[in-house]
């Protein structure tokens, strides 16, 4: 069976990524892209789904030991793994060398090396293609490399260590002592072209450290938080696309929201609202060059079609993306169906408007140069807006049950104008910005007039509900009511009172257990991790600082040990639940960190003398 979810760490080359577990196993890999079907599989099934293990030789024990110390290499997605053994201590380093070009060969490395007196090391490469359901052919080459082979897909593998098959798996196992190493290089390539070249393996370590050194160089958040922040940051980078521009929401599929119940969704796909909440975080911290290649990406997915702006598409910008169930995987902890694709792609959620416009106006402030294609678009998103604004959709929270007139989709399509009359007036883009404003107004209005419970002195989820929604407290975030505001302060205590959990987070709305909720479907979900970063947001915008800040630092006491988290957070069994790692929960980290030490530098610069906060 598969570790825990935080049991994993990420390793990545900006177009695809891996999961590696305590044990020293693989059990995750798509190829060539994040969205490509696995070859490795273990994550959502079992060991024969595919797997690859490398680590001390165990002779028969199960499960295979864990490691007893991991860590990243500095600040970098360079992995390393070490064992004390009776006889001596193994090190496995994994790594993959980052692809910024139009590079269609994506590298896996593993190095097994002896650090300290004499080690025997076991290697076992289970390919599976298809998400685990096929057995591919593998045969060595002329000049001893193994080729693994199933239609279109040729997977190579290359190792100084002698290999040998043993029920339809490759393995290996050879003795190391203080000093040497072995190393394995895991190569794609289309099963019709020639095999890759053979790869410097202390070179592309060299060239990948230096790659991870030199852009978090360009980091400008120097603050207490550091440590978490850049971790979080190099998560985000590595869930971006630098060949296309995209950004994935997370690196898997599937991983429930509850053990054992159906909310199993796949995130390996570009959202318009986490790929924008993600430049945020990136333009924060003095990263433009990802915004640029964003905005190249969101122009070229919008084509010459933003009447029918989808909420997601595609790495690339693939608009099709069906969603269908593959019955030969059981599902992370019998936890199915495990799904490829999202339904959710033909919905209609009309804050995609103002997570595009808002970002878009961010970036024009941190210098993103002025461009008349998107100005074009920005017309005729506006445009959208105005004509659609009025009616119900599915929310930020993709519910399969009737559309409602979610307040937060309202308060994001006036975000939207809002943000489109800024960058008229600010001179980043044209449009008639008398009449935004007057749209603008109306929108407002309406959200204060149909939107808020005044004998609660709350927002609600939607028109006429009695329901609280996290996504309220995005309100004083986005300004559209300032910190100050008795409605928002109403809210923020509202929602921390009705929302809370056991460990003292946020769900994002109420759930039903077996009965079918507002979202359409059944059972319970976690503790939402962004919402209690939110939270931490609104805290310290309305000068509750301390409260702010223990909570943002209960909240990173959820991460694992390298620093990662996933979607959601179970209160019962103390665990991360749901896709992984998930950028709107780094995302919360970057933003946490931030608004806390500006609250905290804000109050201190208005504290009397003599007076304390």
């Amino acid at each position: 069976m598969a570790g825990r979810i935080e049991d994993y760490a990420l390793i990545g080359d900006l177009q695809t990524a891996a999961l590696v577990g305590r044990d020293g196993a693989i059990d995750w890999l798509c190829l060539p892209r994040l969205d490509s079907e696995a070859v490795l599989a273990r994550l959502l099934g079992t060991p024969g789904n595919g797997f690859w293990r490398i680590g001390p030789s165990v002779f028969g024990v199960r499960p295979s030991p864990a490691a007893d110390r991991r860590s990243y290499r500095g600040d970098s997605l360079i992995m390393e793994h070490e064992w004390d053994t009776p006889t001596g201590t193994l090190r496995v380093t994994d790594f993959m060398l980052p692809r910024t070009d139009d590079d269609d060969t994506p590298r896996l490395v593993r190095i097994a090396e002896a650090l300290t007196g004499t080690v025997t090391v076991d290697a076992v490469l289970s390919l599976r293609f298809d998400y685990g359901k096929v057995v591919p052919w593998v045969h060595k080459s002329e000049d001893n490399r193994t080729c693994a082979v199933a239609g279109p897909d040729a997977v190579w593998l290359d190792t100084d260590a002698e290999t040998h098959g043993q029920s339809l798996t490759t393995r290996s196992r050879v003795t190391l002592t203080k000093g040497e190493r072995v190393t394995f290089t895991l190569s794609w390539r289309p099963s019709y072209k020639s095999p890759p070249a053979m790869l410097d393996i202390d070179q592309a370590l060299e060239n990948t450290e230096k790659f991870w050194a030199d852009w978090v160089s360009r980091c400008t958040y120097n603050g207490r938080y550091r440590g978490a922040v850049i971790r979080s940051l190099i998560t985000l980078k590595a869930l971006t696309n630098a060949l296309t521009g995209g950004i994935a929401a997370a690196a898997t599929t599937s991983l429930p929201e509850e053990i054992g119940g159906v909310r199993n969704w796949d995130y390996r796909h570009v959202w318009i609202r986490d790929a924008a909440k993600t430049l945020w975080s990136l333009l924060k911290a003095g990263y433009l060059d990802e915004a640029r290649a964003w905005r190249k990406w969101l122009l070229r997915a919008v084509a010459g079609d933003p009447e029918n702006l989808q909420i997601m598409y595609g790495i690339a910008g693939e608009r099709e993306m069906p969603e269908i169930t593959l019955d030969w995987l059981t599902g992370y902890e019998e936890s199915g169906p495990v799904r490829i694709g999202n339904a959710a792609a033909d919905q209609r959620q009309l804050d995609v408007y103002g997570e595009v416009i808002g970002t878009l106006h961010l970036a024009a402030q941190f210098g993103l140069e002025r461009d008349e294609t998107s100005n074009a678009l920005l017309t005729k998103l506006v445009q959208s807006v105005e004509a659609h604004w009025r009616e119900p959709d599915a929310g930020i929270w993709e519910v399969r049950g009737p559309s409602q007139h979610f307040v937060h989709s309202k308060v994001m399509a006036w975000v939207a104008v809002d943000r489109a009359v800024k960058l008229v007036e600010e001179g980043h883009a044209d449009g008639p910005v008398k009449q935004w404003r007057q749209l603008r107004d109306t929108i407002h209005q309406d959200v204060c007039t149909r939107g808020y419970d005044a004998e609660r002195n709350t927002f609600t989820q939607f028109y006429g509900s009695q329901d609280l929604d996290a996504a309220l407290l995005l309100i004083p975030q986005v300004g559209f009511l300032p910190p100050d505001d008795a409605r928002v302060i109403g809210t923020i205590d509202a929602v921390q009172e009705e929302l809370s959990t056991p460990d003292g987070f946020l769900l994002r709305y109420p759930t039903h257990g077996d009965d079918v909720g507002t979202d359409g479907l059944p059972g319970d979900e976690g503790d939402f991790v962004v919402c209690a970063f939110w939270l931490v947001m609104d805290l310290a915008m309305i000068g509750r600082h301390d409260d702010a800040r223990a909570l943002f630092e209960r909240l990173l006491g959820l991460c694992n040990d390298v620093g990662l988290l996933a979607e959601e957070w179970d209160s019962h069994l103390q665990r991360q639940l749901g896709n992984y790692p998930q950028a709107f929960s780094h995302i919360g980290v970057v933003g946490g960190a931030i608004e806390v030490e500006l609250a905290e530098q804000r109050a201190s610069l208005f504290a009397l003398p003599g007076t304390s906060r």
